[in-house]
C-alpha cells in the first residue's frame, strides 16, 4: 500500500522548549506558548459561511476554542477531543492549493463518513497530515453540533454546543491547557509554509502531497467546497472566463489508472469539470479506437457516458495503447471512471507556457473551450 513519508533532513524549530510544526515555522523572534482563547458565538452570527460556505444548515449558538499546543502534543489532544466524536461526521480538508486565484482548496465531505474510515486516513497520512503546513485537516458533526479543525499552523479550533462545553474544557485541562489574552503562535508573527514529504522519483510507493490529497479526497468522500457555478477571487469580483488547467483520472476495470492534462478556458468551476470530463472522454475514445484497428479487431458498442456526481463519469470500453488495459477489444462494454482531481485557474501569462505546441499564446477570453489535452506518464 503506499504511504507518505517525512523528509528527516527537516529540522524541526524549537523556540523555549516550544515545537514548532515541521512544515510551519518562524523567521522573525517570538516567544511562543500554549494555551487557548474562547468566546461565544450565537445562531445568527452567519460564522458558519465563513468556514464551510454556502449549502450548510445554520450553526447552533456555540462556544469557540482556539488552541495552541507543541507539535509532538497535537495528535494526541486531537485523539481525546476526537472521543466525543459520534460514530459518524463530516471530515474536513482545506490544502494551500494552485488556483491562481484562490489561496486555499477547501473540501467537506459530501456524505457521513464512519469514524473508522476516517481514523484508516489519518493512520495512513497522520505524518502528513499532523505536521505538513501546506494541509489542515478537521470534522464536523451536526448532532451533536461539534467542529475540530487543525489548520495548517497546526492550531486547533473547536467549535462545540453547550452541551460539549465541560467536555471541552476537561481535554483542555487534561492537557494542562489554560487560557490566555492572546495566542501567541507561528502565525503570530513572520513565518513560512513548507511541505515535508519525501517522495524521490525512484520510490513510487511514496506519495506526493498531491497524491495524499486524492486518495483522501476518495477515502473521505470529499468535494470541493466552493461556488461551482460562479469565477469569482477570494474577494468575490467576478473574473469572467478565465484559463484552467485540469487534471482528469481514468480508472479502468482492473483499477488501472491514467491521468489526462486538459487545457482549457471556462466561466466558472462547473463549465471547467463539464468540458475536461468530455475532453478526457474523446481523447480516451480516440485512443481507443486506434488501437483496436491496429489490432484488426472492431470495437463492440458502448454505454453512454453517465454522471455520477459533480466530477465523476463513465464511458464504456477500455483504454488503448496509450491507457489503461492491455487490449482495448478484449473487453469492449467495461466501464471507465472519469472524474476531475483539480480544476486550478491559471494566470493568462502563465497558461501560454503550460499548453503544449504553443496553442495557449494569444488566446482571447471570449468563450469556454478546450485547448489542448495530453496523457501524463
Amino acid at each position: 500500500m503506499s504511504r507518505c513519508r517525512v523528509d528527516t533532513s527537516i529540522e524541526r524549530v524549537v523556540v523555549g522548549g516550544f515545537e514548532f510544526p515541521l512544515g510551519a515555522y518562524p523567521i522573525e523572534p517570538i516567544e511562543p506558548s500554549e494555551g487557548y482563547t474562547t468566546h461565544f458565538e450565537s445562531a445568527d452570527g452567519g460564522e458558519d459561511d465563513a468556514v464551510l460556505g454556502d449549502g450548510w444548515e445554520e450553526w447552533p449558538d456555540r462556544y469557540v476554542w482556539d488552541v495552541v499546543i507543541r507539535a509532538g502534543r497535537v495528535e494526541a489532544f486531537w485523539r481525546s477531543l476526537a472521543a466525543h466524536l459520534p460514530g459518524r461526521f463530516f471530515p474536513i480538508l482545506d490544502v494551500l492549493g494552485n488556483d491562481a486565484y484562490r489561496e486555499n482548496d477547501p473540501y467537506v465531505a459530501d456524505e457521513l463518513v464512519s469514524l473508522e474510515r476516517f481514523m484508516e486516513g489519518l493512520r495512513r497520512f497522520k505524518s502528513f497530515l499532523f505536521e505538513d503546513g501546506l494541509v489542515g485537516f478537521g470534522a464536523m458533526s451536526d448532532e451533536p453540533f461539534f467542529y475540530i479543525f487543525v489548520d495548517e499552523h497546526k492550531v486547533v479550533t473547536i467549535r462545540a454546543e453547550a452541551s460539549l462545553k465541560e467536555k471541552v474544557e476537561a481535554v483542555l485541562d487534561a492537557f494542562d491547557l489554560r487560557p490566555v489574552e492572546k495566542l501567541a503562535s507561528v502565525d503570530s508573527v513572520m513565518h513560512e509554509h513548507r511541505s515535508v514529504l519525501d517522495a524521490p522519483e525512484d520510490r513510487p510507493d511514496l506519495l506526493t502531497p498531491d497524491e495524499v490529497i486524492e486518495e483522501l479526497r476518495d477515502l473521505w468522500t470529499l468535494t470541493l467546497n466552493v461556488d461551482d457555478e460562479a469565477n469569482n477571487d477570494e474577494n468575490g469580483s467576478p473574473l469572467g472566463i478565465t484559463p484552467f488547467r485540469c487534471l482528469v483520472r481514468l480508472l479502468g476495470p482492473a483499477a488501472d489508472v491514467k491521468y489526462i492534462d486538459v487545457f482549457l478556458t471556462a466561466d466558472c468551476l462547473r463549465t471547467a469539470w463539464t468540458l475536461a470530463m468530455d475532453a478526457a472522454e474523446d481523447l480516451y475514445q480516440r485512443e481507443s479506437e486506434k488501437a483496436a484497428r491496429a489490432a484488426g479487431k472492431p470495437r463492440g458498442g458502448e454505454d453512454p457516458k453517465t454522471r455520477p456526481g459533480q466530477t465523476g463519469g463513465r464511458v464504456g470500453g477500455r483504454l488503448g495503447r496509450a491507457g489503461l488495459g492491455d487490449d482495448p477489444a478484449d473487453s469492449p462494454d467495461e466501464p471507465i471512471d472519469i472524474d476531475v482531481i483539480h480544476a486550478d485557474r491559471v494566470k493568462i501569462e502563465d497558461f501560454a507556457g503550460m499548453v503544449p505546441d504553443g496553442r495557449g499564446k494569444n488566446l482571447p477570453m471570449d468563450s469556454s473551450r478546450v485547448i489542448a489535452t495530453q496523457w501524463l506518464e
